[in-house]
């Protein structure tokens, strides 16, 4: 690539127009360490190889600021081209400078701030589903960002079609979430699903079944038919599923085990019930192997 390495500009107040050439080289990141607000809507600072690809090859117009070593120059050289060319700021800094961005020592070398992608709505997403097998899930209470983040990248693995966030759920991608789901927090759709009872009616009008996830109690998941269209319904960390909503569910399902421990978490869990479901449909005859 020819000529300099961009360098961010300083940062602007708000309503300021921006500057029409990038910053000279030099200076320091400032406040810029500060983290980003997760409010859904806004930017979100991402961190992590994969992540950051994922978000350049699915969405490059997203992309606001980039971060990175030099020893990512050459590895990121297609974003940096698109950069130039789309004057988006960058600048390549020291390691510890990513670390104060990202607040984590895990960002592989990159940083970027993006805009958030945000939720769909129930009724776009089920207008948007092809006949034929489907399967989404409703993540009730789920709020770890690792946990979240292993459950995208299993979701983005096995084809999931949907995560549906139900009423006032505050479940928004993080950078943490983004790493650990190594990109595949750009392949799967969230989806702002609502209330539970006028979502689930909606749901079983497009064909789907909702399955109940039950640590004990219910039917055991590898003895048992699986629908084709099918929302696996997620229950809280740590407290399990609330019995209420278990009981709005067509079937209730639980893992079994060897009792040694009381049970998976929650983004194992849904690793095995996602498997499941492929296994057990024509859906599962598609995917790749794992890597």
């Amino acid at each position: 690539m020819a000529g300099p390495w961009q360098k961010l500009p300083p940062r602007r107040e708000p309503g300021a127009r921006p500057p029409r050439e990038h910053a000279p080289v030099g200076g320091q990141l400032a406040d810029e360490h500060a983290p980003r607000p997760s409010r859904r809507g806004e930017e979100v600072r991402l961190y992590g190889l994969n992540a950051v690809r994922a978000l350049f090859e699915a969405r490059p117009e997203a992309l606001r600021k980039l971060y990175l070593t030099q020893a990512r120059v050459h590895a990121l050289k297609p974003i940096l081209a698109w950069c130039v060319a789309n004057r988006v700021g960058y600048r390549v800094v020291e390691e510890a400078d990513l670390h104060k961005l990202a607040s984590s020592a895990h960002h592989e070398g990159v940083v970027a701030d993006v805009l958030r992608r945000a939720p769909v709505s129930l009724a776009d997403w089920i207008a948007a589903q092809p006949a034929g097998p489907a399967l989404a899930l409703w993540l009730d209470g789920v709020g770890n960002p690792h946990n979240f983040g292993a459950i995208l990248r299993s979701a983005a693995h096995f084809g999931v079609a949907g995560l549906l966030l139900p009423q006032d759920s505050p479940l928004a991608l993080s950078g943490a979430a983004a790493r650990v789901a190594e990109g595949g927090a750009e392949a799967v759709q969230l989806v702002q699903a609502g209330d539970s009872a006028t979502a689930f009616a909606q749901l079983r009008a497009a064909g789907f079944n909702l399955a109940a996830t039950l640590v004990d109690g219910g039917e055991n998941l590898f003895a048992t038919t699986l629908p084709q269209r099918l929302v696996y319904v997620m229950g809280a960390e740590g407290e399990g599923m609330d019995r209420g909503l278990a009981t709005q569910c067509d079937l209730s399902l639980s893992i079994p085990g060897s009792g040694r421990v009381e049970s998976l978490n929650v983004a194992s869990a849904t690793a095995v019930l996602l498997a499941q479901w492929a296994s057990s449909t024509a859906f599962g005859s598609g995917l790749g192997s794992a890597k």
